[in-house]
């Protein structure tokens, strides 16, 4: 087709095999299509196409890609704004007889199994290395491991016993996400069940601020914008087995690979630790072992 319809924060070019669409940088545009940037969208992988009223003078051009076919949107689960959504172009009212053509266009280029859940995502996942601020540590994701590095004002003390993580991808089955501008947000990493264990998820705990394979939101922290492309990524390379096949490396030898910590960040950790033994959270037996393993960092 090669034609684009341009609307308001983004344009979409009609190309022989694909939809790709590009979202407009400014202040007025959603900080998640900022982040995005653009989007190839393969005609297999949509589900249908809709034209309907939109808000203030507008029509709304509509693809619903299909369930399995996006890791962006699986990883969403439902709980995108109409606002944030990728997938929705919003046009002047004018333009509905122009919309209403590409709808057509879009339609008929619809495959046979448009209705059938995708077995495997058509849609690139966001590009690794990402990270993002949560309230209770920063998350990261080269491409092979989700490394979790907890903020001794947010983590709990049952994250603290625990320690930093890092999580081979090879090792996890899924992403939850729950959006900060929804509820109580937060990432939390599904584990592989161990050999030993009759093939059952890994046990977690039911909170995520107890839980060390998960970050929580708080207000200012982990937007959607910074969080769901990271769980997308991390989905989608749990999803494809795109990872190169690692040994599971332990935390110490990540410190390691990312040089010393700063002998203040230290300081303050073990400052922390000393709270939470005084309070009788930690056991002398922990706060012993853990100060000493914050010392051997330096």
């Amino acid at each position: 087709m090669g034609d684009v319809l341009a609307g308001i924060h983004a344009t979409w070019e009609f190309e022989s095999d694909s939809v790709l669409i590009r979202f407009e940088r400014g202040i007025r545009t959603p900080k998640l299509f900022q982040a995005i940037g653009e989007r190839r969208v393969p005609h297999e992988a949509l589900a249908s196409v809709t034209l309907t009223p939109g808000k203030r003078g507008t029509v709304v051009l509509h693809a619903t890609p299909r369930p399995g076919a996006d890791p962006l949107m699986e990883a969403a689960a439902g709980q995108l704004r109409d606002g944030s959504d990728p997938y929705r172009l919003v046009l002047p009212a004018e333009r509905e007889t122009l919309a209403e053509y590409y709808a057509d266009e879009l339609r008929a280029l619809l495959v046979p199994e448009a209705k059938v859940p995708a077995e495997k995502f058509l849609v690139p996942a966001p590009e690794a290395p990402l990270h993002f601020k949560a309230y209770d540590g920063k998350a990261s994701f080269d491409g092979s491991h989700v490394s979790f590095r907890w903020f001794w004002t947010g983590a709990s003390s049952a994250k603290w016993k625990a320690g930093d993580q890092s999580f081979p991808v090879q090792d996890l089955h899924g992403v939850e996400w729950r959006s900060p501008d929804i509820f109580d947000g937060y990432l939390r990493l599904l584990r592989r069940a161990d050999t030993g264990n009759g093939g059952v998820s890994a046990p977690q705990p039911a909170q995520a601020d107890q839980d060390p394979a998960a970050v929580v939101f708080g207000l200012g922290y982990g937007p959607v914008h910074e969080s769901l492309p990271f769980a997308a990524a991390v989905l989608g390379a749990v999803r494809s087995g795109s990872a190169a096949p690692v040994d599971a490396v332990p935390v110490e030898a990540v410190r390691v690979a990312h040089g010393r910590r700063d002998p203040a960040d230290i300081a303050e950790r073990i400052r922390h630790l000393g709270d939470l033994h005084q309070a009788g959270l930690v056991t002398d037996e922990e706060f012993s072992a853990k100060k000493a393993e914050l010392l051997a960092e330096l």
